[in-house]
């Protein structure tokens, strides 16, 4: 037995070359599966239900993706759709697949899957004690589930249900991004380890070549091993860049964790067949005592306004890590005076982050030494996007003006590139789980409907 899977992509709308997409098409592949989504990128695509990527950049892929399926009479299988997974996620690709189907004449059976969760199930689960926090969750309780947004992720299962349905297409909510490409070799009975660690070292695409790119892989897979082929030109793959993928979004490479059992690389090895293709084998797969399905939720926290300016002034940079603390209360009496008590202090949260000096490891920098400039970054969160506004506008105004003990005078502290210097940037999200429901069969947390293009 041979499958052969295409991976055109790590992502619906990152691109892809179209002449290295030719070269897997033309090795006539049994299926042809691409990730849409992830949760990489943060929370907002979950709250707000808006993706990531382009309407313009998605359909450019898409087209592509369904003519070649029109071409070659296989499956398509899209998953995680709109970023987040979520239903309004799903309708916005169906609306794109029926479009392009209209204007290039392509027929076919189109199956929708959603993983959208409605708070009273999510209750019932929670109060049945059917909730499961993983390592580093954060505290839950059952009224977090009315105010946020919450997707499961799918295993193989339901995409293996629209397929036997005779779907041409699926579009699927939020899933493991190895269920795409594992759901029909399972379905022809392939070797579930060599099948899971197949589908782990595709979902990314090209991500493990040299070098990385969003292009595409093929992958050949056979009784006891799969070859995994780059299709781009002037990319590679070696042993090593095919087995470091499985550290890619896991803390263990050897035990990576699926709804339906655990993938086991401990005994896996990689030897390169030539420049562009690596042969893979000895990969277990050891099916969980329960099934599970991860739950991914985000909700609105409030609203945010920013300030970008620099400064490359020795005096200031050294004093400002003194000064903010003490900018801090001046601002909260400001708050104060300015909206006469309708808002208190505490409901606003400014925040500097000093570029440079700590910014991004958050003040654990080992190296001690000031650099010659700072860039600095303050946003300003608030119930509402009027008062992070209002606020800023002062903040920003403040901040260029800071009082220095070291200079005598006024002073200026920071330079702003943009004029107004305080950016509107909206709702802000923040991701409320991460956990498990436990106890539930493989497809009861998803809706699947089908309809004829």
């Amino acid at each position: 037995m041979e499958l052969r899977i295409l991976a055109p992509t790590g992502a619906l709308g990152a691109g892809f070359d179209a002449d290295a997409f030719r070269r897997g098409v033309e090795t006539r592949p049994h299926v042809i599966a691409c990730d849409a989504g992830s949760t990489d990128s943060g929370p907002a695509a979950l709250g707000s239900g808006t993706p990531k990527l382009s309407h313009q950049a998605v359909t450019r892929d898409l087209r592509l993706l369904l003519k070649a399926r029109d071409e070659l009479k296989v499956p398509l299988i899209i998953g995680s759709c709109g970023t987040s997974g979520r239903d309004v996620g799903v309708d916005q690709v169906a609306a794109m697949v029926r479009a392009i189907a209209a204007q290039e004449d392509l027929h076919l059976k189109l199956g929708l899957i959603y993983s959208d969760q409605s708070a009273e199930r999510l209750q019932d689960l929670y109060d049945a004690g059917r909730i499961r926090a993983l390592p580093n969750a954060p505290a839950i309780d059952r009224d977090l589930f009315a105010r946020s947004h919450t997707v499961a992720m799918m295993g193989v299962e339901p995409i293996q249900h629209a397929l036997l349905e005779g779907c041409d297409v699926v579009l699927a909510g939020r899933a493991s991004d190895t269920a795409l490409f594992a759901a029909l070799p399972h379905l022809h009975g392939a070797d579930p380890g060599l099948t899971w660690h197949m589908a782990k070292t595709i979902e990314c695409g090209a991500a493990c070549a040299i070098p990385p790119s969003a292009n595409g892989l093929l992958v050949h897979l056979r009784e006891d091993h799969f070859d995994v082929t780059t299709l781009a030109d002037g990319s590679r793959l070696t042993p090593r860049s095919v087995a470091a993928h499985t550290l890619y979004e896991n803390a263990d490479p050897f035990h990576i964790l699926e709804p339906s059992g655990t993938l086991d690389t401990t005994d896996a090895t990689y030897e390169a067949v030539d420049e562009r293709t690596v042969r893979v084998r000895g990969a277990a797969y050891l099916p969980a005592d329960g099934y599970t399905n991860k739950l991914e939720g985000a909700e609105l926290v409030g609203y945010q306004s920013v300030i970008i300016g620099g400064v490359r002034d020795r005096i200031v940079i050294d004093a400002l890590p003194k000064l903010l603390p003490f900018a801090r209360q001046y601002f909260d009496a400001k708050i104060r005076d300015v909206f006469a008590g309708a808002v208190d202090p505490a409901d606003v949260d400014i925040d500097y982050r000093l570029y440079g000096a700590g910014a991004v490891l958050d003040g654990t920098e080992p190296d001690q030494l000031l650099p010659r400039e700072l860039g600095v970054l303050i946003t300003v969160t608030a119930p509402d996007q009027a008062t992070a506004h209002a606020v800023s506008t002062f903040v920003a105004h403040a901040s260029s003006h800071l009082p220095i003990p070291e200079y005598d005078g006024l002073v200026s502290t920071l330079a702003y590139p943009y004029s107004p210097p305080e950016t509107d940037r909206g709702p802000l999200y923040r991701f409320t789980l991460n956990h498990v429901a436990t106890g539930v069969t493989p497809t009861e947390l998803f809706r699947t409907t089908t309809e004829e293009l």
